[in-house]
């Protein structure tokens, strides 16, 4: 009977786990996508549609027939009367007297803005339009910002806010970054190199990222290049280091292989370690897999 349980034990936490890491990167990556989703329309799109939606009661009454005004639009006596009693369209600043109609007015426009939003978030297509007109927009910048007359505009803008004190301080760092992730130029971190670092014999992966000072040549007595090395598991907090090209070495692994290595801590192995591990060999060579585990059943 205790030889029941435990079999039972093992083959439920067998294929517990085997579930578990078929079902787990599907539900982690649609849970990442909606949490940036759900991001892109709280921050970008909402303002845009709140915006929307005051010009929107601020137009209707002047392009559309009174005779057949949207439903959200219509106001009822008792809405009024109820709004007025729990306190609506009362002034922040109490110095700031109103008329009767003035509050009137004011609870009417904002009743419709209540009842506009509301429709509003009923309505899928229109919850995402604020995300739309966002890429819009920042479609029609770049078309035309691209042009030698909206560059030359562009830089003169820029230049005029980098002179504000605080963002001047804030501002070229950004758009260094930027421009490095979604600039023109090819990106940076194209080229996965290997580096005999930190001690002899002990092998780092890093990314060459371009040319170092000439300063630094001097000293190291020859052409110097800048590695960055990214560590696990949050690869872009890692450090640059300087070396001399002699001693950096090329490797030809994908990037998005390398930084998958990276952020794992190495599990996620390249496609022939994986190979040999199937067919029973370790890591270290044959005999090693599955070096230091108790022998079988030894287990409690």
């Amino acid at each position: 009977m205790a030889r029941r349980n435990k079999t039972f034990r093992n083959d439920f936490r067998h294929f517990f786990g085997r579930g578990l890491a078929i079902l787990l990167p599907s539900v982690l990556t649609l849970w990442l996508l909606w949490q940036a989703f759900s991001f892109l329309l709280k921050n970008v799109a909402e303002p845009i549609n709140t915006g929307l939606r005051a010009g929107t009661v601020w137009a209707v009454p002047i392009f559309v027939d009174d005779e057949r005004p949207p439903k959200w639009f219509i106001v009822t006596e008792e809405q009024i009367r109820a709004r007025l009693a729990t306190g609506g369209a009362t002034p922040a600043d109490p110095e700031v007297v109103q008329t009767a109609e003035e509050r009137r007015s004011a609870v009417i426009k904002q009743i419709r803005r209540d009842r506009l939003r509301d429709f509003w978030q009923d309505q899928w297509y229109l919850q995402i339009l604020g995300l739309f007109i966002a890429v819009l927009l920042i479609y029609l910048a770049g078309l035309l910002l691209g042009n030698i007359v909206g560059r030359q505009l562009y830089l003169r803008l820029e230049k005029l806010i980098a002179r504000i004190p605080g963002f001047k301080q804030v501002y070229p760092h950004v758009k260094q970054v930027v421009d490095l992730v979604l600039g023109e130029k090819p990106m940076a971190f194209n080229t996965v190199v290997i580096v005999e670092y930190p001690i002899k014999d002990a092998w780092t992966l890093g990314f060459l990222t371009g040319e170092s000072f000439k300063a630094i040549d001097e000293i190291a007595g020859g052409d110097v290049v800048s590695v960055f090395v990214p560590t696990s598991p949050t690869p872009f907090t890692g450090f640059v280091i300087n070396l001399r090209k002699d001693l950096v070495h090329i490797v030809k692994i994908p990037v998005d292989e390398a930084l998958r290595f990276v952020i794992t801590g190495g599990i996620l192995t390249p496609e022939k370690v994986r190979a040999a591990q199937a067919k029973g060999v370790g890591v270290l060579g044959p005999g090693s897999e599955g070096e230091g585990a108790p022998p079988d059943g030894s287990a409690g």
